[in-house]
Order: structure tokens, then sequence, then C-alpha cells
């Protein structure tokens, strides 16, 4: 029997679905909705004769025929990529579109007015903003430039580090004209409403004053979202940490800075294939200046 090629779209859908572990993961970081993944791993398994994926509480599991078409697809795929970056560094400076991939906090309230003046001065750049917490690899070129608050382990990266963002525990006016501002960790537990996350995560592991551990329970607001928390600290719904110069921004009072006021890095990073490409290198450059002023604000 012979086999026509399946459409490379069907490969790309396919190893999303691989490394995220279900469609609605999958289809998230493709941008791509879950009925036409759906259909895309359909198609592949109906063109290659086998099943691919068996369903299971935890998401889907790739059978042995998905395991042994994995290196072959990923070669595929590193093939392509390295055909669109250098297709991207084709004639036409500053016409082009770069997928840019932030966290929550840093596409909502960070990115928006950096890209706004970019685009005043190079309207022929197009930007696609992918908006996850979780790191995304550049090599797979789920996207050309990455923003990212930890260094990259990756050596055929180009990283630029753009300095420290100090967090800390603030609070908004409102709130503090209900509540007096804590004096010390005892009374900022026992008497205040504290904005945090719901589910535990590794960096609520270090979320400890002076050898009180604030677990789950203390949180009188809870919620996974960044950008969530932030609107909740503003709002005057309690006391939790946020980025000092968002806090600055929007006129937060510093809680205890004499007791949490920790800093972390952050880095701007590209394909290293990616820095002769004139778009990508304006739009890195131009990402570097506005990120540099905004963590010494």
């Amino acid at each position: 029997m012979t086999i026509s090629p399946p459409d490379w779209s069907l490969y790309r859908s396919f190893l999303a679905v691989l490394r995220e572990g279900s469609l609605s993961a999958a289809g998230r970081l493709l941008g791509m909705s879950q009925p036409t993944l759906g259909r895309h791993i359909a198609a592949l398994e109906d063109a290659l004769g086998h099943r691919l994926f068996t369903r299971s509480p935890d998401g889907l599991i790739p059978t042995s025929a998905a395991e042994a078409l994995r290196p072959k697809a990923e070669a595929v795929a590193a093939a392509a990529n390295a055909l669109l970056r250098a297709a991207s560094g084709l004639p036409g400076d500053d016409v082009g579109t770069i997928r840019i991939t932030a966290s929550e906090i840093i596409a909502a309230e960070v990115i928006a007015p950096i890209i706004s003046d970019l685009q005043c001065r190079h309207p022929g750049i197009v930007v696609e903003l992918l908006v996850t917490n979780r790191l995304q690899d550049l090599l797979r070129r789920d996207a050309d430039i990455a923003i990212r608050m930890s260094p990259p382990q990756q050596d055929a990266l180009l990283a630029k580090r753009i300095g420290e963002v100090d967090l800390g525990l603030f609070a908004a006016p409102k709130y503090l004209l209900r509540r007096r501002s804590p004096r010390t960790v005892e009374d900022l537990i026992d008497s205040h409403a504290i904005v945090s996350f719901d589910t535990p995560v590794p960096y609520t592991r270090t979320f400890q004053l002076e050898g009180k551990l604030m677990t789950r329970d203390h949180f009188s607001f809870r919620t996974d979202s960044d950008t969530g928390q932030f609107a909740a600290i503003r709002a005057g719904c309690g006391i939790g940490v946020c980025h000092g110069p968002l806090a600055r921004r929007e006129g937060l009072t510093p809680i205890l800075p004499e007791v949490f006021a920790p800093k972390v890095g952050m880095w701007l990073c590209m394909h290293e294939d990616q820095k002769t490409v004139p778009q990508c290198r304006l739009v890195f450059n131009c990402l570097a200046d506005g990120l540099k002023v905004y963590v010494n604000s």
C-alpha cells in the first residue's frame, strides 16, 4: 500500500500533543482550536495506519507507534525551523512577523508600551505575543524571542541579561486606610488579608518570613494568575508580592521591606541563528532598551 505523505502541519500538531500531553494544552501552544488539533491527529493516524494516542485520566498517552515516530518528526521540525530562520532573513529589515513569549505579568503590564513604540517607528513589524509562565523552547521555534526570569540553559541561545527586578510585599493605600500597616511578621500573618497563589508552586516555598511559613490557609485571596494577584492587590483586597517597578507605578505601599526584598534576574533570549536576521535583531534591541527602563524604574 502506498501512503501519501501527510502535510507538515499534521506533524507539527502531533509534536505539540506529544510535548504537552493534551489537545487543550497543545492548542494553547500553537494558537489552534482543540477540534482542529483533534482532526489533525485523526488525519495523521489515518494516513499512517496507526493509533498514536490513547486517552487516560491524565491526558493523552503516546502509543509505541507515536514514540517510534517522535525522533523522525523532531528531525523534520528542526529542518523546517532552520528553513524558517533562513527565510526570516530575506530583504526587508523592518518588515516581518516576530513571535515573543513572556510571562503573564510581563506580557500584561510591561510589553505593550514597548511594542507600541516599536510599531509606531516600524509599522511593518507584526508581533505575536505568546503569554505563558512556562518556558517555551526557542530551539523548536515556539517563539523567536523570549523574556525569562531565569537564566537560559540551552547553549544555542543568545541571551542578554537585562538586570534584576526587585520584588516585595505591597498594599494599596485604600487597604491601609482600613487596617494599619503591619509592623511585624506575626502581625502580618495573624491580622491581615494576604493575596497569593491557590495551587502550591515552587515560589511559595520561599515565601517564609523570619522563619514563619505562610501556607495556602493564610491567603484570603487566592489565584494562580499573576495578573489576577496584581489586580487584587491594586484593588485593596490585601497584601501580596509583586514587582517593585509595577508597585511604584501604581502608588502601592511597601510592607516590611526590611524582611522581604528578594530580587530576580531578567534575561532576553533568542536563537543564535536569529542574530543575523534584521527584523529579529531590531525587535530584540527594542525590547532590551525598554526592559532596562522597566527594571531600573
